[in-house]
């Protein structure tokens, strides 16, 4: 990554703190907001991204920066694994998670645990699946994050990544620029308490090395047969690899 794109630039709280922070402040309007500001498409690209584990039939699968916790329910759905942990550094985050997890009655199939995406606080060896849903731009270290992913996974296991990428072609390109970077700040300024974290995310899109530039990471920390995906003309990219 060319420069590390902050929530608040702050330069004296590191990114990972600014990120707790951010996630922390706008935890109650999250969701809304999501499927609002996607039209509901990232709810296809969830599913299209968990279809990437169906023939793998994972058992036991790690969730890292599971926010509130919707890309893990749509696996559990989909793929019937024994468990999920999901993983994040919002305690904000994980509190809504909580709730959901509570009201589904999923206890038993699905906890949650504060901690760092970047030190993974479980043995080597441990998961059939590692999954990221719209959390690897939020890493302070990249190369670290997928490292430890990597280090968690069974040999044979698989990591999906889902991601927000930059679309290339013309109009798309534009609309897209255009919707990323004046009106999702504004939905979000109408919306949530903090109408900076709605500027942050297109700041840290257009920072995120995507396509076959993230693809090299996961081959540089060791994942095997590493593919990207564009969805939706590039708008977003499925990745994966395996141990």
């Amino acid at each position: 990554m060319s420069k590390t794109v902050t929530p608040y630039q702050n330069e004296q709280v590191t990114k990972k703190e600014q990120v707790a922070d951010m996630f922390n402040n706008i935890s109650k309007t999250y969701d809304f907001l999501n499927h609002f500001m996607s039209l509901g498409i990232d709810i296809i690209w969830r599913k299209k991204a968990i279809n990437q584990l169906k023939k793998d039939q994972p058992k036991l699968i790690l969730d890292v920066a599971t926010g509130t916790g919707d890309f893990a329910f749509e696996a559990l759905k989909i793929l019937k694994p024994e468990k999920i942990i999901g993983v994040d550094i919002s305690r904000g985050m994980l509190d809504v998670a909580d709730q959901k997890i509570a009201k589904r009655g999923l206890s038993d199939k699905f906890e949650v645990r504060l901690g760092d995406s970047e030190r993974l606080l479980f043995d080597a060896d441990t998961f059939d699946a590692v999954t990221v849903a719209y959390g690897v731009r939020n890493f302070e270290n990249l190369e670290a994050g997928l490292a430890d992913i990597y280090r968690v996974l069974k040999p044979g296991g698989k990591a999906v990544v889902l991601e927000f990428s930059k679309p290339k072609a013309f109009p798309i390109k534009q609309l897209y620029n255009f919707y990323f970077n004046y009106i999702t700040p504004g939905i979000g300024k109408i919306f949530s308490k903090d109408s900076r974290a709605y500027s942050y995310l297109p700041e840290s899109v257009a920072a995120f090395p995507d396509g076959e530039t993230f693809t090299k990471l996961m081959d540089k920390v060791g994942f095997k047969d590493t593919k990207h995906k564009p969805l939706a003309f590039g708008i977003c990219s499925i990745y994966t690899g395996v141990k």
